[in-house]
C-alpha cells in the first residue's frame, strides 16, 4: 500500500511524537517467543564487531577513546581551547559518518544557562554552529522573548551530525560527555537546559521517558565536583515545529528558567 503525502506527513509527525517522548522500542511485526534460547554469537563474529567499533573509533577501542576524551577535555582551561580539542579529537563514530565538520557551541560561554540539545542537524553541520537551522531559530525567538538571548551558551550531546539526523546512540554521546561536562566546569552556569529527551537521558543518565520529567527541576552535578547546578528538560524545537501546539507548554518551561535564574541573582544579596 503507497501512503499519500499526508498520510506519510502525519505517519512520521507521529513517529517523531514517540521518539521525542521517550519510546524507544515497538512491537514486531511478528511474534517472538522468548522463552526460546538463542544461543550467543560466535567468537569470530563478536571479533568482527569489536573490529568495526575499534575502526569507527579512529583505530581506538570505546574505552580508549573515552579515556582520550577525558584527558584532552581536562586539559582545556578555557571554552575556545576546548573547541579546539573537539576539532581535533578522533574518538567519536560519528566524525567517520560523513559529516562536514565538528559542531561544538554558539553563544554566550559566559553566561548564566548551558543549553544542551541532541544533535548537529544538516543546517548546523554546514555552518559549523548547534542551533542554527529552523528548529534554532525558533529556539532563538523564545529565549530572545524572555529575556534570555545573551545569557545562553549552547551545544549537544555530540558534534557531528549522526546519518540520516537519526538520534545518536548512548556510545556515541558517552564517547563526546567529557567535552560537554568540561564545557560545564568552565562555564559554572547557574542553569541547565535540556533539550529533547537524548539530551535528557545522556546528561541526568535516566531512562524515564520526555513527558514524565519535562518541567522538572533536578541537580546535575559532576562527579568530581567541578561543577554543580539545576537542571529542567524541556521539548525539542524541531517537535516544537511538528506540533505547534505544544509551544504553550515549552514557552512555560522556559519562563520556568527565567525566574530560576531571577531567583538564583536575589538570593545571594537577601
Amino acid at each position: 500500500m503507497t501512503l499519500q503525502p499526508l498520510e506519510t506527513a502525519a505517519t512520521e509527525a507521529l513517529l517523531a511524537f514517540w521518539r521525542d517522548a521517550g519510546v524507544d522500542a515497538c512491537y514486531l511485526i511478528e511474534p517472538v517467543d522468548r522463552t526460546v534460547f538463542v544461543a550467543p554469537p560466535a567468537p569470530q563474529v563478536m571479533q568482527k564487531a569489536a573490529a568495526t567499533v575499534t575502526a569507527l573509533h579512529g583505530g581506538m577501542s570505546g574505552a580508549d577513546a573515552l579515556a582520550e576524551a577525558r584527558r584532552v577535555a581536562a586539559a582545556a582551561m578555557t571554552m575556545e581551547a576546548l573547541a579546539d580539542a573537539v576539532a581535533d579529537f578522533q574518538g567519536c563514530p560519528l566524525r567517520a559518518m560523513g559529516a562536514k565538520q565538528a559542531v561544538f557551541a554558539r553563544g554566550n560561554p559566559k553566561g548564566s544557562i548551558l543549553l544542551i540539545g541532541e544533535a548537529p542537524g544538516e543546517t548546523e553541520d554546514l555552518r559549523g554552529e548547534p542551533f542554527v537551522g529552523q528548529a534554532g531559530q525558533l529556539l532563538d525567538r523564545m529565549l530572545a522573548a524572555a529575556g534570555l538571548a545573551d545569557q545562553v551558551l549552547m551545544t549537544n550531546t555530540v558534534f557531528w551530525k549522526p546519518p540520516g539526523n537519526r538520534p545518536p546512540s548512548p556510545q556515541e554521546q558517552a564517547a563526546c560527555a567529557p567535552f560537554v561536562e568540561r564545557a560545564f566546569a568552565l562555564m559554572q552556569p547557574k542553569a541547565v537546559l535540556l533539550v529533547g529527551a537524548a539530551a535528557a537521558k545522556s546528561v541526568l543518565n535516566t531512562e524515564e521517558g520526555l513527558m514524565k520529567i519535562r518541567g522538572q527541576w533536578r541537580e546535575w552535578r559532576l562527579d568530581d565536583g567541578a561543577a554543580a547546578a539545576p537542571a529542567m528538560t524541556t521539548l525539542h524545537p524541531a517537535f516544537l515545529l511538528r506540533q505547534p501546539q505544544a509551544k504553550r507548554v515549552a514557552w512555560a518551561d522556559v519562563l520556568s528558567l527565567a525566574a530560576r535564574l531571577d531567583t538564583a541573582q536575589v538570593e545571594p544579596n537577601a
